[in-house]
């Protein structure tokens, strides 16, 4: 097999962990009001396992990519991905709230090596003039975790039952795990993206490195930012339909079916497109629609349209996180790891308290943590224009030809 099959083949595989991360990842949010119920417990102490998950997840992408460039990509995904899937399992033996937090906690920890490390890695893999494509890849593969997790997870549970759930995943999990031990292609990957020994002062160099230009704090910062409004949304949203629509647990998977469908789909599509034509153009439309998600559901709409709207809103998400990640990969030089694992930190850090400060809004009411969240991301769209102006392809300058 060639270098170039081999490659492509490895993308796909890497997709796939993806979408069994980002699957447990979504698929609790939308079954915090149930949690409720069967804890006996508020709202608002259920609500806690969505970021006890997500910031864990985000501090731990700060060690595994500085380790990950010193002793290999393949090795610390394995370990990974390894305690993602038994600690997922673990969790379906909680008897009560306070230990299902504490295994989502557990379980961020342990399963922060897998994705930011597959963008690593195809970051190193292939040119930035090409890293649209496979990276759309691995967003769709978000994408695609994020639309059938948030709706599969709250339709299963009639079925297999909330442990079920977490012990189908883990099981998930280990068969992504054999088939990475099996075919990561070993001099691909050390060809590509070689470890090296870095200190941990060096370590420390490398990150203030990548905040010290000006591109890498606003694109950080972005990252931060939108993370923050989308996992505020995402996290609450089950608790607005049960409120504007008294849903159960079916009407609201139904509800979210349109969410991650337009990454799911059109991933791939997106990258080529910020390959062809800029991140400068796309991001403000990306930021634009997420922000007039936030206002339709502000001023409300009939239930029969959830998914659209869920669709939209996802979209704005679909069209901005992956274009800086893309920008990202291009941050890091000699340590992807590193750069990566920075860009999931701040990601998933957002995704916490994006989460718990929506949720500290929601005591005032839906309508004030909507209102403050659009006006935030309809602010964050008008000065993208003018921070991402540069973002453009690079100009090819063609080659001398023969007669």
């Amino acid at each position: 097999m060639s270098d170039l099959q081999e490659r492509e083949r490895l993308l796909w595989i890497l997709a796939l962990a993806t979408f069994v991360i980002f699957f447990q990842a979504y698929m609790v949010a939308p079954i915090v009001p149930f949690f409720s119920q069967v804890f006996h417990s508020p709202l608002q102490t259920v609500g806690l396992i969505v970021p006890a998950y997500l910031i864990p997840y985000g501090v731990s992408t700060l060690i595994y990519g500085p380790i990950a460039d010193r002793s290999g990509l393949r090795r610390v995904m394995l370990i990974s991905l390894t305690a993602f899937s038994l600690l997922s399992m673990l969790t379906a033996l909680s008897g009560s709230i306070s230990q299902l937090t504490f295994c989502r906690i557990l379980t961020g920890l342990g399963a922060g090596g897998v994705v930011p490390l597959a963008l690593a890695l195809v970051g190193s893999l292939y040119p930035y003039q090409e890293r649209g494509r496979p990276l759309g890849w691995l967003f769709s593969a978000m994408a695609g975790g994020m639309a059938f997790g948030s709706p599969v997870g709250v339709i299963l549970i009639p079925l297999v039952g909330w442990r079920g759930l977490f012990l189908v995943v883990g099981a998930a999990g280990l068969a992504v795990l054999v088939m990475i031990a099996r075919y990561f292609p070993r001099g691909l990957v050390s060809s590509s993206a070689s470890p090296s020994k870095l200190s941990p002062r060096a370590s420390f160099d490398g990150y203030r490195t990548l905040l010290s230009s000006a591109r890498g704090r606003r694109t950080f910062s972005y990252v931060l930012i939108n993370s923050m409004f989308h996992s505020g949304l995402f996290t609450w949203i089950s608790v607005y339909f049960v409120q504007r629509f008294h849903l159960g647990a079916v009407g609201i998977g139904l509800a979210l079916l349109g969410y991650g469908v337009p990454g799911f789909v059109l991933g791939p599509l997106i990258g080529r497109a910020a390959d062809r034509v800029g991140r400068s153009k796309l991001l403000p439309v990306g930021l634009a629609l997420s922000a007039s998600s936030a206002i339709i559901l502000l001023i409300g709409f009939p239930v029969s349209l959830a998914p659209l709207v869920m669709m939209g809103l996802s979209l704005g998400y679909d069209m901005t996180q992956p274009l800086l990640g893309g920008i990202v990969t291009s941050l890091g030089g000699n340590r992807p790891g590193q750069a990566m694992g920075l860009n999931v930190f701040t990601l998933f850090v957002g995704f916490g308290f994006g989460s718990l400060i929506f949720g500290e809004l929601m005591r005032a009411g839906f309508d004030v943590a909507l209102t403050v969240f659009a006006i935030t991301e309809f602010a964050a769209m008008a000065l993208s224009i003018r921070l991402f102006r540069f973002e453009t392809p690079p100009v090819v300058i063609p080659g001398p030809t023969s007669l």
